[in-house]
């Protein structure tokens, strides 16, 4: 467990290993939960798809390709839970295939029209 205050900026950094040099990582979807279990019902995004939600939420630079670095701000769900957990999603693409989803960004989901 990792203890914080309300308020207070989260560091947090995720390593790829791999014998790979040519790998990167990307963050694509970050969820906020006080159930280890069900991260769908009861939740707080703070990145989803690529697409930030949460305004604390910033990703910093990395001089490492396989190392992702983002940082957050400790929300509300602190004061009201005891415990929150995160669960994050992570994408490992080959370095300069700009056509990966490492390389897209925030990726918005439109809905299709299910008339005739």
């Amino acid at each position: 467990p990792y203890y914080v205050d309300l308020n207070q900026n989260l560091f947090l950094q995720a390593s790829l290993h791999s014998s790979d040099p040519n790998l990167v990582v990307f963050v694509d979807t970050c969820v906020a939960s006080p159930d280890p279990r069900n991260f769908r019902t009861l939740t707080y995004e703070l990145i989803r798809s690529g697409c930030v939600k949460d305004p604390t939420y910033s990703s910093y630079y990395s001089p490492y390709r396989d190392v992702a670095r983002f940082a957050f701000n400790a929300f509300s769900f602190v004061n009201r839970y005891p415990s929150v957990y995160l669960q994050c999603e992570l994408v490992v693409c080959r370095h300069n295939d700009y056509s990966s989803r490492c390389y897209q960004g925030c990726v918005s989901r439109f809905k299709r029209n299910a008339g005739s």
